[in-house]
């Protein structure tokens, strides 16, 4: 990426529509602005209807809005015009292609404007993050996750705990540098609470059962059990759609099936299984594919958030030995064909156990309500900032481990190089680590060279 190039890029999304929005950003964005409109002056922040005109052959563009925002108080922090143009195809590309044509100017790469606005103070990286988010959120609590995020509630928190760092490491910095000066007694000493508090929160942050990683990405869903106990229909049924081949032959769904759901506002994903029979392991031909289909789903009941035990309500007393083995706390129970006389139901998952019949629909509203009411409670708590990406939880736990080792140094020296390292770690997640910081410190709590 040149960053001395004005980029520009259609900022809604391709297809015909009733308004396209084309954005330019750049130091030549007024100046291409005024190649295609000549006749006019648009005031800042101000919408203008105005007619758009190629300056190479004077051919008609369209008529449309135009605004311009003068940096640095724009989205990027560079000049930013924005073209509103009818959103048909033919008028969007010409667009394009004349921008294409103006000096340098260049089409934008993928996330180079929020990239600019990054570069250029505008936003931190999680607030970046959060814009990503927000632009695929499906669901009402991704939503709301992502708009924290891009106001801050993340950034925040880390930054806050960033100036404690600070704090603590110019103290010691000061310690070791200016032994002569005038400073606080026993900076060792008086670190080690500081850290030790800081270290507790950072713990408690980590541990949060991952609740923004499973809110961004889906909540894994998995429903399986023996053959033929209607694991597919029931996929279809919530799904409300057939996303499944359904049979009444046992091994018809061989490998997993994904469906995306949005249950109580959270992003769900469904999986589909093949029907558990574990002897079938190891075999060849046909029943090999067989066999993959059940490792693979095994593979997948163990990594997942929720696991759906079907049993056939027909079959008992006796119960799916196989099945009965995945149950754990994180397990919904579901007896299915209900409709048809069956021998008493016993409870194995006291509160997170169903009665239902996917052929006549009775019971699926309890089963649906049950199954969203695990997932809110996996979740947890939404009103405090939570780790949306592996990225955030490695930094955080690569600073708490400098954390720890800090805590148990014998020289400010070696404590000082952890803390370092802690304040590096977290500063990764927003894209901030500046020295200049330690620096104002140190001189705005020391008389330094008095």
């Amino acid at each position: 990426m040149n960053y001395r190039d004005t980029i520009f890029a259609l900022s809604s999304a391709w297809g015909a529509a009733g308004v396209a929005v084309v954005r330019v950003s750049g130091s030549q964005a007024f100046a291409g602005m005024k190649s295609l409109i000549p006749s006019a002056s648009p005031l800042p922040r101000q919408a203008q209807f105005l007619r758009l005109s190629d300056p190479r052959d004077n051919h008609l563009i369209d008529q449309g809005v135009v605004l311009c925002f003068p940096g640095p108080a724009s989205f990027t922090g560079e000049d930013v015009v924005e073209y509103q143009i009818h959103g048909g195809m033919a008028v969007i590309r010409d667009l394009l292609q004349v921008l294409g044509a103006l000096p340098g100017h260049r089409l934008a790469e993928a996330g180079e404007f929020t990239r600019r606005a990054f570069e250029n103070g505008k936003m931190d990286l999680t607030a970046a993050e959060g814009i990503a988010d927000l632009i695929h959120a499906e669901t009402e609590a991704q939503k709301a996750q992502a708009l924290s995020q891009i106001g801050g509630a993340l950034s925040d928190l880390y930054e806050g705990w960033g100036a404690r760092l600070k704090r603590i490491m110019a103290h010691l910095e000061a310690d070791i540098d200016f032994p002569d000066e005038d400073l606080p007694e026993g900076v060792l000493a008086s670190a080690r609470p500081a850290l030790t508090g800081l270290l507790q929160e950072l713990r408690e942050h980590l541990d949060d059962n991952r609740r923004g990683e499973r809110l961004r990405d889906g909540v894994q869903v998995v429903v399986i059990g023996a053959p033929n106990v209607g694991k597919s229909s029931l996929v279809n049924a919530l799904a409300q759609r057939d996303v499944a081949i359904v049979s009444e032959h046992a091994g018809t769904t061989r490998d997993l099936i994904e469906t995306h759901l949005n249950i109580g506002g959270f992003p769900v994903i469904l999986v589909d299984t093949a029907g558990l029979r574990p002897e079938e392991i190891g075999s060849d031909g046909q029943e090999g594919i067989e066999s993959e289909g059940i490792r693979r789903a095994l593979q997948r009941a163990e990594a997942a958030d929720i696991r759906v035990l079907v049993f056939d309500a027909l079959s008992l007393p006796s119960l799916d030995c196989h099945t009965l083995r995945l149950l754990d706390q994180n397990s919904l129970v579901v007896f299915n064909k209900t409709d048809a006389p069956c021998s008493d139901i016993p409870v194995i998952a006291k509160g997170r156990q169903v009665e239902v019949s996917v052929k006549t629909g009775r019971g699926l509203e309890q089963f649906i309500a049950m199954l969203g009411q695990m997932i809110a409670s996996l979740i947890g708590n939404r009103e405090t900032p939570s780790l949306t990406r592996v990225r955030h939880r490695t930094a955080l736990e690569e600073c708490a481990s400098a954390l720890a080792r800090g805590l148990g140094a014998a020289l400010p020296e070696l404590m000082a190089e952890d803390v370092r390292m802690a304040l590096r770690a977290l500063g990764r997640i927003t894209g901030r680590v500046d020295v200049e910081d330690v620096l104002d410190v140190i001189f705005h709590d020391f008389c330094i060279g008095k």
